[in-house]
């Protein structure tokens, strides 16, 4: 039983019950996802690919280029893709499903320390293959024939695809990685290429090598948005890799954070390289490191959190974000993670701080949110330095105490967003109780967002 501002109360037990879900984990680098067959397909870098029915419980599929079967004799079959981007595997992929059926991959190869790399297509009739090579449709660096035009602080090194359409069908790719940074194009639904004509296509945000990319487009009927989700960082344990979201009435922008800052803006400065400093305020930051006080051995939370993908499921209309992780303390060492997304009454995407395990929003009183909670503050710094939590307590009046500058909530039952205010900071977002596997129990949790764009975790100890 918690004491709380003088009175003896505790919390109301909520209406969903959740049990340990027992997860299985996938290891997928740069997972995209797609549904097929009545279950969803991730695919990534190294051509691993996982399967899941339920977003709790993967199949690892493969592991590696050597270990894949979408491909009959990969080694083969994209023999002349690995000799002009000077290596051995593929980056990260996607695959998209046009009018006539047929599963378009769209695959990448890449030198890795330049921005030698192809993008080409194969298609199949199942998901996993087997894949037909239809050939590369866009080069880059060293792997053009003729590179003497190509300027890598201004033209994209072309990777990291992402294949969608739009509210009315129409057919985009966006793609692109550091140097002249992330580009779109309008595509072919008949061929799965581009429309011919148009280059590299358009420019949404970038130049002078600035550490963005991952791109990815997820529309929001309720919203009538598009959000570009993209990495800032370095990928590495210690490169501060972090989720930010921006939106857009058209497919191919302009972009806009919720502070107002148009991404056709965001470009390095001449003779610059990996400047940070410039894209900081850019974006709605979704997530970055951060650990939680457990009472397990070993530290909980994520490390460089990134390249997503996200998807929209109809039959219970919940919003999900996959993304692979590196964890504090392990290195290198990375997996899959999936977290259910939310969309605040301003139109600005927020991610439940724990990892999703069957959990649905519910109406909550104000009774079932009080007690006292880990706190993570996020900012806009990209850094290897990983958010600790703080605590506080909302107690049985509704009231936050516990904090080192003033703090109050505003709560909404229902189901509302409820607001949190620290300090300045003003954070729009939703209580909603999910399995907390650090400490093998159901808790209640917080999430938002406040005026600059930075996230606001709260999980109850």
């Amino acid at each position: 039983m918690l004491v709380l501002a003088g009175c003896q109360s505790k919390p109301a037990a909520v209406k969903q019950k959740l049990t340990d879900p027992d997860f299985s984990d996938a290891v997928v680098h740069d997972p995209s996802v797609i549904k097929a067959d009545g279950q969803y397909y991730t695919i990534g870098s190294h051509m691993q690919m996982a399967s899941t029915k339920d977003f709790i419980h993967w199949k690892q599929l493969s592991t590696s280029v050597n270990d894949q079967t979408a491909f009959k004799d990969i080694q083969t079959d994209l023999a002349d893709v690995f000799e002009d981007a000077s290596t051995a595997t593929l980056w990260a992929g996607d695959i998209e499903r046009l009018a006539d059926g047929k599963y378009y991959m769209y695959y990448c190869a890449c030198e890795g320390d330049n921005p030698t790399s192809v993008l080409g297509l194969a298609v199949a009739d199942q998901v996993t293959g087997p894949y037909k090579n239809k050939g590369v449709f866009l080069r880059s660096g060293n792997a053009i024939k003729d590179d003497s035009a190509y300027d890598a602080t201004k033209q994209p090194n072309v990777i990291d695809p992402h294949t969608f359409h739009d509210k009315d069908g129409k057919l985009w790719m966006i793609y692109g990685s550091y140097s002249g940074g992330i580009f779109i194009l309008k595509m072919n639904e008949q061929t799965g290429l581009p429309e011919k004509g148009q280059g590299y296509g358009k420019r949404i945000l970038g130049g002078n090598h600035l550490r963005i990319e991952g791109s990815y487009v997820l529309y929001n009927k309720q919203t009538d948005y598009y959000y570009l989700f993209l990495s800032f960082g370095g990928l590495a344990a210690d490169g501060g890799y972090n989720l930010r979201v921006a939106r857009s009435k058209q497919p191919d922008g302009p972009y806009k954070d919720a502070q107002g800052h148009n991404y056709q803006d965001l470009r390095g400065a001449d003779g610059t390289t990996f400047d940070d400093d410039i894209i900081k305020p850019y974006g709605v930051k979704i997530m970055g490191n951060y650990t939680l006080d457990t009472k397990e051995p070993y530290q909980s939370g994520y490390v460089s959190p990134g390249h997503n993908s996200a998807i929209y499921r109809p039959s219970d209309h919940k919003y999900f974000l996959i993304f692979h992780t590196r964890f504090p303390s392990q290195d290198e060492v990375y997996a899959d993670r999936v977290h259910q997304m939310f969309f605040t009454k301003a139109g600005w995407p927020v991610v439940t701080p724990l990892r999703y395990a069957g959990e649905t929003k519910a109406n909550y009183a104000l009774n079932q949110v009080i007690g006292e909670y880990q706190a993570i503050q996020m900012n806009k710094t990209i850094t290897a330095d990983v958010t600790t939590p703080t605590k506080l307590t909302i107690t049985s009046r509704g009231k936050i105490k516990g904090t080192k500058a003033a703090a109050s909530l505003d709560f909404k039952d229902n189901g509302q967003e409820s607001t949190v205010t620290i300090g300045r900071k003003v954070y729009h977002g939703y209580f909603i109780s999910q399995w907390n596997e650090y400490d093998n129990k159901q808790t209640m949790c917080f999430t938002g967002t406040d005026q600059n764009g930075e996230p606001l975790f709260l999980v109850r100890k």
